[in-house]
């Protein structure tokens, strides 16, 4: 038996309705509410975090980038010995490119990167490649990670001090005050926002 037109067509005004409503609701009044709650709680992570230089935006402390030598306002590809130095990252800290490399610790390719970079780093601090931080020899999950390890970053302390002409103790005490303790205390490690840290080394000069 056929439905009645009006009856269907009431029927059809009622969920569209309940779009409407429901659009109104969480396309629009609950990001509105969020947004307000996270501008007025912490405008600072809302707004991604953003590292200022000279009133503009520089970076973001949320996503790890490169410190390489710049000629020609070209980026070499290699590490300036005047910055300190990230982790690896498999994409090249573009964040388009987001990934790890998916070596797994029994593939012969990881294995000869690692011993590439343990020696290139020994030979970058100046240290016994023994001493290189595991950090500073893998690349992490998302390829974008701004952290290193305490060790990371004492390790790397003597070697920007001598390439800018600062007392190392300056540079070893830079670091502590950027030392981020374990979330609630027991959750994750001690870690240097390595763009953080470089953004106050900036401010040495």
């Amino acid at each position: 038996m056929a439905r009645p037109l009006g009856r269907t067509l009431r029927q059809h005004l009622a969920a569209l309705r309940i779009l409407l409503v429901f659009t109104a609701v969480t396309g629009l009044a609950y990001p509105l509410a969020v947004t307000a709650i996270a501008q007025l709680a912490l405008p600072h992570q809302a707004d991604g975090s953003l590292i200022n230089e000279n009133g503009r935006p520089v970076a973001s402390g949320l996503i790890g980038q490169n410190f390489h030598v710049v000629q020609n306002g070209q980026d070499t590809g290699h590490p300036d010995p005047k910055w300190f130095q990230p982790r690896p990252s498999a994409g090249s800290y573009n964040p388009l490119a987001s990934g790890a490399s998916n070596l797994g610790p029994n593939s012969p390719a990881l294995v000869a990167q690692v011993k590439e970079r343990r020696a290139a780093i020994a030979t970058f601090d100046h240290v016994p490649p023994g001493y290189v931080p595991a950090d500073a020899l893998t690349a992490s999950a998302s390829g974008l990670d701004p952290d290193i390890s305490p060790a990371n970053a004492y390790q790397q302390a003597d070697r920007v001090a001598r390439a800018r002409k600062l007392p190392p103790a300056t540079v070893h005490d830079l670091v502590t005050t950027h030392l981020q303790q374990r979330i609630l205390g027991f959750l994750g490690q001690e870690h240097v926002n390595v763009v953080q840290l470089n953004h106050a080394l900036n401010r040495l000069r």
